[in-house]
């Protein structure tokens, strides 16, 4: 069996976390990178080097990149090849000795943990380069000269059409061009909602006329008691005070919902815990809406990763003028790519432009334009069924390792999304996030998802993002996550 970088690195006790930056290209790079492990003792003499389809793999670069760059170092003495016995470094490539008055340089930064397995992380390596690519030249060919001025704050009119059409026949979403507003993502729709500093709305139904100090929406704002707190600490900072509701396994029990003027849910598939909202709370939350004038925030965060069955429609569908659906490509794509949306009912549509200001000063307009020729041309429902039926395969795998080795951690919530939650006895999770920790795995415990003034209904729990790590590197974070629970 071909064995990978990451793996051979560990094997070893090194790990060079390669850096391909500086002029020349990505093969001068890789020369460079690889030179300088070797000059600075990191490869050792005698170290047999991976293949190049392992180390192409790992650094997201073509083989012929690797292949070129071993070829040359085999040309300047620093490394070896033969028939049979691979590429190694040169027994002569011995590390100079530093001088007594040399001041020895900073250790090398780690570049954090041995495995990742924290959520919210699509895998990097898998990202469509060459699709991605051949959109962006096409993209950049077709468009007007226009397009390279100031932009429009609602974002790029060939990406909101595409959008229209992408979300009715994906995720069963009701709206037209003119209703979506493109933003960075769904931390920056939350900001032009309710931030401080944007101009009020003219009011209205809905919560419009935002609270002291400006913003589109205004609270009290209902939440679902796990979340992220990075968006609890977001809406705190602009004056938001959220209320938590109970969860169970159907998702936020909506009932508890009383005169808060908006609520932010989760509905295809709950943050963190994992369950759908059932659908009498889905009609029942619109109901709420409808009779108090309210609004719903539907954060559809990963709604195309469903494993078992077909995607669960938005919830928007349902009542297009009572929800306000936000997306983005940060699970689907890469967070990388600062590009999302919100489709928002007609009434919201001028105040969130006002909030935005007179240009799009957020989401490259090159990116826009990359993206809507990405979905259009077919490369994006690709992308997402390859990667639909790769999480998947993790997923099964980690159901299946915790079966043999760890019986009685629990899987739970649907199978879906780019994360799992094990259910742990009770009172263990610090100790064995800690345990984890020193192993190497990187993680979260559900207690760090919990708002502070909701119950801890949940739980002891982990939660596990198996979608992080790249192909070559699942196993064996999966072996060391077992190795931490199989003694929890």
């Amino acid at each position: 069996m071909t064995e990978s970088w990451v793996n051979y690195a560990e094997r070893i006790g090194v790990d060079l976390h390669l850096e391909l930056s500086g002029p020349g290209g990505r093969r001068a790079a890789l020369t460079r990178a690889l030179r300088e492990a070797v000059r600075g003792g990191r490869l050792a003499p005698g170290t047999r080097l991976p293949p190049y389809r392992s180390l192409a793999a790992d650094l997201g670069v073509a083989r012929n990149t690797v292949a070129d760059a071993y070829a040359e170092l085999v040309a300047e003495g620093w490394l070896t090849a033969r028939q049979g016995s691979g590429t190694r470094v040169a027994e002569r490539a011995r590390p100079l000795r530093r001088a007594v008055d040399v001041p020895a340089q900073a250790p090398a930064r780690t570049g954090g943990p041995r495995h990742d397995l924290r959520q919210g992380r699509p895998d990097a390596s898998a990202f469509p380069r060459a699709a991605w690519a051949a959109s962006y030249r096409r993209a950049l060919q077709a468009a007007p000269s226009e397009a390279f001025g100031p932009g429009d704050p609602a974002g790029r009119r060939e990406l909101r059409e595409t959008l229209a059409e992408y979300l009715a026949r994906a995720r069963g979403v009701r709206t037209e061009p003119d209703r979506i507003v493109i933003c960075s993502g769904f931390a920056h729709a939350l900001r032009l909602l309710f931030g401080r500093d944007a101009p009020g709305s003219t009011g209205g139904a809905g919560g419009a006329g935002g609270p002291a100090g400006g913003g589109v929406l205004r609270g009290p704002l209902g939440v679902e008691t796990y979340g992220l707190g990075f968006h609890r600490d977001l809406l705190a900072a602009a004056g938001v005070r959220t209320v938590p509701l109970p969860l169970d396994e159907h998702g936020a029990r909506v009932a508890a919902l009383g005169r808060e003027r908006a609520v932010l849910l989760t509905p295809a598939h709950q943050f963190p815990t994992g369950g759908p909202l059932r659908p009498e709370r889905r009609a029942a939350v619109i109901d709420w809406a409808r009779a108090r004038g309210a609004v719903v925030l539907e954060d559809d965060y990963d709604g195309e990763f469903r494993y078992d069955r077909r995607p669960v429609g938005a919830l928007q569908g349902l009542d297009p003028e009572r929800v306000i659906h936000i997306g983005s490509v940060s699970k689907s794509l890469s967070p990388a790519l600062r590009l999302g949306w919100m489709v928002l009912p007609e009434r919201y549509v001028e105040p969130v432009l006002a909030a935005k200001g007179e240009r799009e000063g957020w989401a490259s307009v090159p990116d826009q334009l990359a993206l809507a020729d990405f979905v259009a041309c077919g490369s994006y429902d690709r992308h997402v069924r390859r990667m639909r039926q790769r999480y998947r395969g993790r997923r099964d795998r980690l159901v299946a390792a915790l079966a043999e080795r760890a019986p009685h951690i629990e899987v739970t919530g649907i199978a879906a999304g780019l994360h799992a939650v094990l259910r742990l006895p009770p009172g263990t999770e610090r100790t064995v996030v800690e345990a984890a920790a020193r192993r190497g795995v990187a993680l979260d415990g559900l207690a760090a998802f919990r708002h502070p003034d909701g119950p801890a209904s949940a739980g002891d729990g982990l939660v596990v993002g198996y979608a992080a790590p790249a192909d070559h590197a699942y196993g064996a974070a999966l072996e060391a996550l077992c190795e931490v629970l199989a003694a929890a």
